[in-house]
């Protein structure tokens, strides 16, 4: 059974339908946690939801203050065990009206405080010789898509970023791994009306839209010692619409 007893872990993007799905996971498996976000009020109301994490506000596209972040959350949880880089964004525009603010933006969030939150992240963890990363891409990031040239880019990114730092970290004793999210029910998706939905679903081979716990589920997985023989890998939770496009490809 999976368990979390005396596991220090960091999750980023909490505030959002899938963060606050990780962290509940994690509370219910006995995990110490600490949640980060940009949105003080969000963070505040998440505290009051899971009254036993501890919150630190922080904007991760501050580069140069992401040492000292990891430095005051392993301070806050005594360690760090688990890292889960849930945080990101999108700027959506179709290429040849991508400004390249647009696309640095997305890139510089989504890709590269990613790595450079993992990079500090490993340097505590190799002093415990023990750790487990879990970075949150996108089927976008294996399929593209219609004016997301930049969030595509950046969660490819994260894949290849996750693959070879698994190769450099696999005999410290670190896994990382990525979970890959399709459809997601959430406030977004609630407002999409519904024949779009339907055209949307219908691209699923499941037919219906996935919800935060079924990514928080996979992120539990990868986490913990039941998988720690699995490193550079991905798990698609996206009700089989990734592998239904690949044969669209093919045929």
């Amino acid at each position: 059974m999976i368990n979390f007893k005396n596991k220090k872990i960091l999750v980023t993007g909490a505030t959002g339908g899938i963060g606050g799905e990780i962290i509940k996971k994690f509370l219910s498996l006995d995990g110490k946690v600490v949640a980060t976000g940009t949105n003080i009020e969000k963070l505040d109301l998440l505290k009051k939801t899971f009254p036993n994490i501890d919150i630190i506000k922080f904007d991760i596209s501050e580069h140069s203050k992401i040492e000292e972040f990891i430095d005051n959350a392993t301070t806050q949880l005594s360690g760090l065990d688990i890292l889960v880089n849930n945080a990101g964004t999108n700027i959506d525009n179709l290429s040849l009206r991508m400004k390249n603010e647009e696309w640095g933006k997305v890139i510089a969030i989504n890709l590269t405080s990613t790595f450079l939150i993992t990079k500090h992240a490993i340097k505590k963890m190799l002093k415990n010789k023990y750790g487990r990363i879990v970075n949150i891409t996108s089927v976008v990031g294996h399929t593209g898509n219609v004016g997301q040239a930049n969030y595509a880019a950046s969660k490819a990114g994260i894949i290849g970023m996750t693959k070879s730092l698994a190769i450099e970290y696999a005999k410290k004793n670190i896994t990382l791994n990525c979970v890959s999210p399709g459809f997601i029910q959430s406030r977004m998706t609630d407002n999409i009306v519904e024949s779009v939905k339907a055209v949307l679903t219908s691209r699923i081979p499941m037919s219906r839209l996935g919800n935060g716990e079924d990514v928080a589920n996979s992120v539990a997985f990868l986490s913990s010692e039941q998988a720690s023989y699995i490193t550079g890998e991905t798990i698609h939770v996206n009700g089989g619409m990734y592998m239904a496009w690949q044969k669209l490809l093919i045929n």
